[in-house]
């Protein structure tokens, strides 16, 4: 389960951060720390927190891990996080491209 939402263009720390994207999903976040760097295409990323970066060449990309409330379904509960993308010097073309990898690595299967 995921909601994606896009916003425009976010300053952070000095650096421009642009295409922010969100996604919510029913993932632990152990989960996502095992998936995330195949998902990143195991670049080098520093980690603070909740917090995943990557720098190199005056680009660069963040990636937010918040937690939410859990999903209730019956008896079911789901742990929730969002997901929060942001690049700088990135093309759009660079950025659809890295956001399919992701998608495809948090990909959760159902049946």
């Amino acid at each position: 389960m995921a909601e994606e939402k896009t916003a425009g263009l976010v300053q952070r720390e000095g650096m421009i951060l642009e295409n922010i994207t969100t996604w919510d999903k029913t993932i632990l976040r152990e989960e996502f720390l095992r998936s995330l760097p195949a998902a990143v295409g195991h670049v080098p990323y520093q980690t603070s927190g909740n917090q995943f970066q990557f720098e190199a060449a005056g680009r660069c990309w963040r990636i937010t891990l918040e937690p939410l409330t859990d999903l209730r379904i019956g008896l079911l509960r789901l742990p929730r996080h969002r997901v929060s993308f942001s690049f700088s010097g990135y093309s759009d073309e660079e950025i659809a491209a890295f956001m399919a990898r992701c998608e495809l690595y948090f990909r959760r299967g159902g049946g």
